[in-house]
């Protein structure tokens, strides 16, 4: 079976309202799952390629100190 994971997760949550996308994550950060990792990664991929330089270098301003 030739799954594309990532058109999976991107055709599970299209046309989602904001509030069930932020339903989404946090039950993946809150469930904890490693199961649910790659789902996120891919919402970060579409928020990553769809963000200005200046997102982008806030975004990584923000990892960088949620990891220090």
């Amino acid at each position: 079976m030739n799954l594309n994971l990532r058109n999976a997760i991107i055709h599970n949550v299209s046309g989602n309202s904001q509030d069930e996308l932020r339903d989404t994550i946090v039950d993946a950060i809150q469930n904890g799952e490693e199961k649910m990792l790659p789902g996120l990664g891919v919402l970060f991929e579409i928020i990553w390629n769809n963000a200005s330089e200046e997102e982008r270098k806030e975004m990584l301003e923000t990892l960088e100190t949620g990891l220090k």
